[in-house]
Parts: C-alpha cells; sequence; structure tokens
C-alpha cells in the first residue's frame, strides 16, 4: 500500500464517484471505462507521489517518487 488511501479517500482527490472506484476495483483483469476516469485516477495518485514506470523488461510498476532534498542554508 503506497499511499494507505481509503476508495473514499480516492474518489474524493480524484473527483470520480465512489461507486466508480468500487466497480473499477471489483473488475478482475484490464480496467474498463472511460479514459478520462483512468486520466483522473493516475492524476491523483502523482500527485500523492506515486511514479509510474514504463515496461523495461521486468512488466510495467510503480512507486513512491524519491523526495528532493531541500538545500540547507549557509
Amino acid at each position: 500500500m503506497l499511499v494507505g488511501w481509503s476508495q473514499e479517500v480516492l474518489a474524493s482527490r480524484s473527483g470520480i464517484s465512489l461507486p466508480t472506484v468500487k466497480r473499477l476495483e471489483a473488475a478482475d483483469g484490464l480496467l474498463r471505462g472511460r479514459d478520462t476516469t483512468a486520466e483522473k485516477i493516475k492524476t491523483a495518485l502523482e500527485k500523492a507521489g506515486i511514479e509510474f514506470l514504463l515496461e523495461n523488461g521486468g512488466g510495467p510498476g510503480v512507486r513512491l517518487r524519491k523526495r528532493e532534498r531541500q538545500k540547507r542554508e549557509k
């Protein structure tokens, strides 16, 4: 669990309905639905620090984005 969100939080942060989130999570296989729905979910997760990885021989995946270190002023 990378961000620890409930279905309610995901729905709220992505701007889609809770029933849509529940339907997508209950589905087996590839997600079906509107492209805009998937993009809203992806955008919300990216804002939360999730980085989507392209397939690199081991398959696509996700990880938490590294936080940028703030430079200390001397």
